[in-house]
Parts: C-alpha cells; structure tokens; sequence
C-alpha cells in the first residue's frame, strides 16, 4: 500500500456515501457528480437506491443499467452482488485495456448498516488487492437527525463509523436544533469532521480523499486521518462536565477502573446511544506478536461491538510504523508506511465501540501482559531448573 507507486497500479480509492432514509445522499451526489473533481469516478448505487439520480437512472429490469455522464462520471445501479461488481468492472469498464476510472463512490441504502460492505473491501483477496477505503461519508437530516439516531440503531451505527458528517437541511431546522445535533455528533464520533452542505450543495474536494493516503503524496497524513487531538478534547470535556476522568487515552495508556455502568449514567451526552469513542496512546514499542495475540482474542471475544479501529503502531524491532484498520472482527491487510510522519513515535489507537469502555479494553489489555509475562517468568524459572539439574 505504498502510495508513490503510479496511480493505474494503486489501489483504486473508494468513497462509502450512506446515510438514513431521507437524509439527502441522493440530493448530494446529483450535485457531487457535476463537479470536475469527480471526472474518472464511477459511481455504484448499490441496491434498491431510494430515488435515482436526476434524468441520469430510470427503473430497468436488468441486474445492471449503466449510464455515462456529461462529467466524465460513470454510474452503475447494481441488485446483485457488491463483491461481484467490484471483481468485473475494471475489465467492464475499460477501453484499450485501460480503466476508465481510477475512483468509486457507492451509495448504500439508509436503511442498513454500512459494515458488510466495509467487510468486502477488507475481506475478499482480490478486492483489498485492487480497492482502498478512502472514507465513510454519512448525510445526517439535521431536521429528524436527533429521533432517527433515537429510535434507529442503524442510523447510530452509520453515524459512528463516519469520517465525514454532514448535517443536511440545516436551513429547515429550529435554530438550536442542528447545534444539539452536532454535539451529540461529535459525541458518537469525535474523530469525524462535520460539514454542512448548503441546499444538498458541497466541494467534492471536502469529502474526498478522506483516507491515510491521497494521491500524488508521498507521505501519508497520519494526523488527519486518525484526527487523535478531538478525542482528547473530548476528553477534556468530559472530565470537566462530569468531574471525574476518563478516556484521556495518554501515557502508557490511561484509564479509570470504574464501573461501566456508572460511567454510562453520568454521560447525560450519550442520549442512550452505547457508544463509545476514545484513542489509546503507548508510550514505548510494543511487542507484534503480543500485541497481535492480544488483539485476536479482544475481537474474537467483542468484535461485533468494536465498529471500527484505526491505529499507527511503532512495533519493536521495526524501524517504520505500521498502520492497522479495522472494522467488527474484520482487519485490512496492514500497511508499512514509508516514514514516521512526525518525531512523535507513540503508538496510537482509535476506537469506536459500542457497550464497550476504554476501562473494559484497557483492563484486557493488561490482563493478557500480566498473564504472558506470568508465563514468560514461569517458562524462564522451568529453564533455569532443567539446567541445574544436568
């Protein structure tokens, strides 16, 4: 996954555009796909899309309708199977043996969690080989956003995964109604940048490229993409609005032993919603095979709950850092950055989690250090004594 490699032999960027029903994914992509910043795009409207795209789709019965647009886009609605497009259309949509896109935007139904198409991306070996996830954008109707994040886990969970929110039909709500909206937002997904397209109308530049890598720069932009500094000042205002620390993620790796429940009742900001968002930091290397071992059994175990993991790893005895990405139980191959993007050499992990605390991860993983260097002392005391007796 390195990122000077030229652009027709890196992975091809995919942008997730989701959001609840109604919430304006479709009013955003008419105006998205207009924009030169789009040319080379090919845009997936993936199952049963609500309404389709102004004078460009029409109802057909075949599994595919394909349309090429003015733009330089090109759109495909697909009833079958995401995994299976995505394997055709770089020989479907080719000329001279060459692709005729080097970006792909899916619209997802509002009605589902994003997840299983995040799987494909990271799961299938020809695809993860092929395709990179850019970024989740998610549309969020600043009118109905506070009652469908209440009475649709869904909609949480698209909210949660994010690293673009926009708050739509801002113009249409009561004056404290999208501010209400964003803190909750912000709550849910500290790390996610939020934006307020006018009248379904944004730069695609703001919402593309969301991802570590962009193209045509050498370095990676860790800091963006892992956004660590609004989980500390989450953080810090947790800890002033509650009076009690917590999820401050610094040192070693910080955290408070203290009841999961009773964290939750003081949270008044979580508007019952379980989810948890908060970034580990280590201070010295870590151990890989350790570190792998232990989290293996913390998804095995929780992974359902862990929506989505984004972290940069210094690793003993490798001297560049390693960067992880996952979502549930599913993790994108690693990837080896070419340089550490700053003198700051700590480890840092980004989780977002749901009925999870930071206490809960953190007590994991120093169970699993204790028990292993229990072990570790047990294996070294067995060897000592075999010697002795010879």
């Amino acid at each position: 996954m390195n990122p000077s490699v030229p652009a027709s032999e890196a992975p091809i960027p995919v942008s997730l555009l989701t959001g609840f029903l109604g919430s304006g994914k479709t009013t955003l992509l008419n105006h998205l796909i207009t924009q030169p910043e789009m040319k080379d795009t090919l845009v997936i409207i993936n199952e049963f899309g609500e309404i389709g795209l102004d004078h460009l789709l029409v109802a057909h019965s075949q599994e595919e309708t394909i349309v090429e647009m003015s733009s330089g886009c090109l759109c495909c609605t697909i009833r079958g199977d995401l995994k299976k497009t995505l394997k055709d259309i770089t020989w479907r949509f080719a000329e001279g043996g060459q692709r005729r896109f080097n970006r792909v935007v899916i619209e997802t139904t509002g009605l589902a969690s994003p997840t299983p198409i995040l799987h494909t991306l990271m799961t299938d070996p020809f695809i993860s080989a092929r395709y990179r996830l850019d970024g989740v954008i998610v549309t969020v109707d600043a009118v109905n956003g506070m009652s469908t994040l209440d009475n649709h886990v869904e909609a949480v969970q698209q909210a949660a995964v994010a690293d673009r929110l926009l708050l739509t039909k801002t113009d249409l709500a009561d004056g404290a109604t999208p501010a209400a909206l964003q803190a909750r937002l912000r709550t849910l997904n500290p790390g996610a940048r939020q934006l307020q397209p006018q009248v379904g109308q944004i730069a695609a530049a703001e919402l593309l490229d969301a991802g570590l890598f962009k193209p045509g720069e050498k370095m990676p932009d860790v800091a963006r993409w892992l956004n660590e500094e609004a989980f500390a000042e989450k953080a810090a205002h947790e800890h002033h609005h509650h009076h009690h620390g917590h999820h401050h993620g610094h040192g070693h790796h910080d955290h408070h032993d203290h009841d999961d429940h009773d964290d939750h009742a003081h949270d008044v900001n979580r508007h019952d919603d379980h989810i948890r968002a908060f970034c580990f930091t280590f201070d010295e290397p870590i151990d890989p095979v350790l570190f792998d071992e232990w989290l293996s059994l913390l998804v095995g175990f929780k992974g359902p709950n862990i929506l989505r993991i984004k972290g940069i790893l210094n690793l003993k005895g490798e001297p560049l850092p390693t960067v992880i990405h996952g979502v549930q139980h599913i993790f994108h191959p690693t990837a080896t950055l070419p340089a550490w993007p700053s003198e700051d050499r700590r480890s840092r992990i980004v989780f977002i989690t749901r009925d999870i605390e930071e206490a809960t991860i953190a007590r994991s993983f120093d169970a699993f250090m204790q028990a292993q260097a229990i072990e570790r002392e047990a294996r070294e005391q067995q060897k000592a004594r075999d010697s002795a007796a010879y």
